[in-house]
């Protein structure tokens, strides 16, 4: 496993990370996630993603047991606010990331989290506001770093200007072969800015591991087939799109790697990527996933994969 920093920071993250979206204490059974988490430190990853909303607190209190025997500083811990926990409950403003925080740090069962990220923008709180209570947050040791998911370019410049804060060190987008939108104004801005990206979604909720054939039944026990994990796919799951992703099989072998490695490794190939985000219901995905680590690949063919895959997100 290879090693990136995160940012301006002094945050050592592996390459690929365990993420707990639809899966830790929602989709997957508690013992095949505790033998994902094993298995992630088996391989040398040491960036742990989860937050709040997920599973409405079920995914950090999963991770708050499973993470319990091992010492704080052998893992990298991300969480993230501002999505509804409760009726009343959501959003960035000073008052809710004060509560948030310490809920979420108590399920997690640690004094801190070494990022502490906006799981979108709040247009309903001041952003003067959002940025000084995440500040407190730092200030008071119960995050190292701040960071942002899914902010517009013109949002991150907003924080950017603002004196006397904390600095954001991550961004969290979407990001794979099918969905390059960062690479626009995100990425640029961000390594102007001392900001890495921790990209979600890198395979396309699966799609990109080629085992959704166009015409064909969904494979039994996969993340489409899920009532808790399946709703998000229907974008991927278009026909026009698998028929692209089977295409893609041919240039991954000619990479001598699996098509999930393959794609891995394209979002990898960016400099201000640190980490990619990868979801995992049983052990043998994470070590495929890590394998893409460190691969060396021909950028011939990766530019022959976008050609293919050109126009689809």
């Amino acid at each position: 496993m290879k090693y990136r920093k995160l940012g301006n920071s002094d945050l050592e993250v592996s390459e690929i990370a365990l993420g707990s979206w639809l899966t830790y204490g929602v989709g997957v059974e508690r013992d095949k996630a505790q033998a994902c988490v094993d298995r992630a430190f088996e391989l040398g990853i040491n960036f742990i993603d989860t937050a709040n909303v997920y599973g409405r607190g079920a995914a950090e209190s999963f991770l708050g047991e499973a993470l319990a025997q091992r010492p704080r500083d052998s893992y990298v811990l991300a969480t993230k606010v501002f999505f509804p926990m409760s009726d009343a409950d959501r959003g960035l403003s000073r008052v809710q990331i004060a509560k948030q925080i310490d809920a979420s740090l108590t399920r997690l069962r640690t004094d801190h989290v070494d990022l502490y990220q906006c799981h979108r923008y709040d247009a309903d709180t001041p952003l003067e506001e959002t940025m000084e209570a995440l500040s407190e947050v730092v200030r008071q040791g119960k995050a190292r770093y701040i960071g942002f998911s899914e902010w517009s370019p013109q949002q991150i410049e907003a924080a950017f200007a603002l004196p006397g804060v904390e600095r954001f060190v991550s961004s969290q987008p979407q990001y794979s072969l099918l969905w390059r939108r960062p690479e626009q104004k995100v990425i640029p801005l961000s390594a102007q800015n001392g900001v890495s990206q921790i990209v979600w979604s890198p395979l396309a909720q699966g799609v990109l591991t080629g085992k959704y054939a166009p015409g064909a039944a969904l494979p039994a026990q996969s993340r489409a087939t899920s009532d808790s994990m399946g709703q998000m796919m229907s974008n991927w799951l278009r026909p026009e799109v698998l028929e692209a992703v089977q295409h893609l099989k041919p240039i991954a072998a000619e990479a001598g790697c699996t098509l999930a490695q393959f794609a891995l490794a394209w979002v990898l190939r960016e400099p201000n990527v640190a980490s990619a985000i990868v979801g995992a219901s049983r052990p043998e995905q994470l070590d495929d996933n890590a394998a893409a680590s460190g691969l060396v690949i021909d950028p011939a063919l990766f530019r022959q994969a976008e050609a293919v895959v050109a126009g689809l997100g």
